[in-house]
């Protein structure tokens, strides 16, 4: 091995016997996060570097000679001399300005054994620094199926280190790789890193052998990547992810809301009356069972994204969806945010950290909340149900239609915004389209199992205060009943039977509308209602808007509540008394033309506070958060306001 340049002195390494710290680093679609998987499982905590949105995951393994290892897995890059978000936390990781100061004990470049060239040339960039490296001669596997003959010792003799042969999917190479994190030593690169890689990559490779072979990839991407039928596959893979979701989702959602119904119910009636007893039954657990609801749609949409990640289509999608929204401002790499926010917000501003560029990332995470979300499928259900109640081919395509709404609310935003307050010229998208594999579902479960514990932890408690506070709001203060039910309760104590229990539940149902009303909530409903008289809602549907502020969903029930005194909204009984309720001058709460305003109001509007406290922390501000608040607000103030006078106009209020 010749060196060229001079290696600088390495930093100073921590010589105590505390874990030993690899960072983990290498080209996008190696199979790195997978490797590092392998390595760690589950047993592993995920971070953002200090004063950024991009994660960092850090897991323990048991190395050689009785010292743990600490393996860090840094974001995936082709090169370290960019300005990339992703480039600039790889230096000072590396450096050791992040993480506590402490640059890493070793090096663990991982390299795709079929593309051995392009790993070489990042880690002729890792030399200069002089750190000790291993490199991890990833999907090892994968290239020999391909005829592809990689001499590992070849390279471990030209770069002075351990080289490793590996596969991520099967765990081939793991335990000697662990044990070589001990042997990790300096690589000597030449000065010009493009040469050596090409000269280095060419020599490992066994004579007569391909560089790689990419035949039916090649083949299959002529379909894939085709404007018409690669738009036609598209679409088929994205119905079926929905279908799925949908279809999977239906019965553990079901058991959840059973099983949190029950267990409100048992603190009920263990508990003394009173106000602890309320707070804890409906709206400690009641806000947790809100929020955990939503969950089975979330991880099943994480898991198949996952799944497609592993197979190389993720990327292509991006790609072929770069045609779409380019011409809007965004670039591919939005297009997983926005598939992730059909299922919650809240992940999908998450997952923006992988957007290149400040603006682009910015009004990504501004217009991710415009995609219908599973928490507004309550309210399409129920307003669709309304309008087309003999029709359900109707109602099937307005549902449709609240997609396509806000799916266009997205891209008008996402213009309008990159024109104006995110101004600036757009970066050419750059991906490596990897070949197509069999994916891991080991790695599809832990990142799923990762990605469920981030929503959890990082917005579940959000939703869970305001969901108590909501309920405090609907709740308080309590309102004496009114004479009516007191009574038809006296009426139901002389009588047996049937009789009793229908004046019973009579009597319950006017209790819970005047409690409704004279709560804080309904107070509060009845004072703003002003503001909404031009959109055709009166007091109580304004109650039923102020509620889900909070979480949309929660507009059906809350409406239920102050109209039919329960908050079922699935009973036939109380979808009639919903279908025929009226305003106080007597004429329909939800006439056609408001339920129309109610359904494009719910398309555009925010109505979702812990997703503003997600995009407050992700895009560095609560100006960010306001300014998405008020335009999301203002967007369906006026498209909703339009569709109503418009209907009304036309005689259909």
């Amino acid at each position: 091995m010749t060196a060229i340049e001079t290696t600088p002195e390495p930093p100073h390494r921590d010589p105590s016997p505390a874990a030993r710290r690899v960072a983990l680093i290498g080209n996008p679609n190696t199979g790195k996060t997978s490797l590092f998987n392998r390595v760690a499982g589950a047993r592993h905590k995920t971070s953002n570097f200090p004063g950024t949105t991009q994660e960092y995951r850090v897991g323990r393994a048991q190395g050689q000679r009785d010292r743990a290892v600490e393996l860090i897995d840094l974001p995936g890059v082709y090169t370290l001399a960019t300005e990339q978000s992703e480039a600039r936390v790889c230096r000072e990781a590396l450096e050791g300005a992040a993480l506590g100061g402490r640059p890493p004990d070793a090096v663990c470049v991982v390299v795709d054994a079929t593309r051995v060239t392009r790993g070489l040339r990042l880690l002729a960039e890792i030399a200069r620094s002089g750190a000790p490296v291993v490199v991890a001669l990833n999907m090892h596997d994968v290239a020999h199926k391909r005829g592809v003959v990689v001499r590992a010792e070849k390279i471990a003799e030209e770069l002075g280190c351990p080289v490793v042969p590996t596969s991520a999917r099967t765990g081939e190479g793991v335990p000697a790789l662990i044990a070589a994190f001990a042997d990790a030593a300096p690589v000597h690169a030449e000065g010009d890193g493009w040469a050596w890689a090409e000269r280095v990559g060419s020599s490992a490779r066994e004579p007569g052998t391909p560089a790689s072979e990419h035949a039916i990839t090649d083949r299959l991407d002529r379909v894939v990547m085709h404007p018409v039928s690669g738009t036609l596959v598209f679409a088929l893979v994205m119905g079926a992810i929905f279908w799925t979701i949908f279809k999977l989702a239906g019965v553990p959602m079901d058991l959840i809301d059973t099983v949190f119904a029950r267990l409100s119910g048992w603190a009920s009636s263990v508990l003394p009356a009173g106000a602890v007893s309320e707070l804890i039954s409906e709206g400690i657990i009641g806000g947790i069972g809100a929020t955990v609801i939503f969950l089975p749609q979330i991880v099943i949409l994480f898991f198949l994204i996952s799944l497609l990640e592993g197979t190389g289509y993720l990327a292509r999608a991006a790609l072929l969806m770069d045609r779409l929204f380019r011409p809007f401002g965004l670039p591919g790499q939005s297009f997983v945010p926005m598939l992730s926010a059909h299922a919650c917000a809240i992940p999908a501003v998450m997952s923006c950290r992988g957007v290149p560029g400040r603006q682009e990332r910015l009004a990504t995470i501004l217009v991710a909340p415009f995609l219908s979300c599973s928490a507004r499928i309550p309210v399409y259900v129920l307003l669709t149900g309304l309008l087309f109640a003999d029709r359900p081919g109707w109602a099937a395509l307005a549902f449709a239609g609240c997609y396509v709404l806000g799916a266009a609310a997205a891209l008008f935003t996402a213009l309008l915004f990159r024109r104006t307050i995110l101004r600036g010229p757009g970066r050419p998208m750059a991906i490596d389209l990897p070949d197509y594999r069999r994916p891991s579902f080991r790695t599809a479960l832990l990142t799923t199992y990762d990605r469920a514990m981030s929503f959890l932890k990082k917005a579940g408690t959000v939703i869970v205060a305001m969901m108590i506070v909501l309920w405090w709001a609907g709740e308080y203060p309590h309102a004496e009943p009114p004479a009516q039910s007191v009574a038809l309760r006296a009426e139901a104590a002389s009588v047996q039977g049937e009789q009793a229990e229908m004046l019973i539940a009579e009597a319950d149902g006017l209790e819970a509308r005047h409690a409704g009303r004279s709560s804080f909530l309904g107070r509060a409903g009845r004072a703003i209602q002003p503001v909404f008289a031009p959109l055709g809602y009166d007091w109580q549907v304004t109650v039923g808007v102020l509620g889900s502020f909070a979480a949309r969903e929660v507009f059906v029930s809350t409406l239920s509540v102050v109209v039919a005194g329960s908050d079922d909204a699935e009973d036939e009984g109380v979808l009639e008394r919903l279908r025929t309720a009226t305003r106080d001058d007597g004429g329909a709460m939800l006439s056609p033309a408001t339920s129309w305003s109610l359904l494009v109001f719910y398309v555009l509007a925010m109505q979702c506070l812990p997703t503003l406290a997600v995009t407050a922390r992700e895009a560095g501000g609560w100006k960010w958060a306001m300014l998405q608040l008020g335009w999301m607000s203002l967007l369906a103030y006026g498209a909703a306001l339009v569709t109503y006078q418009a209907l009304t106009a036309s005689g259909m209020a």
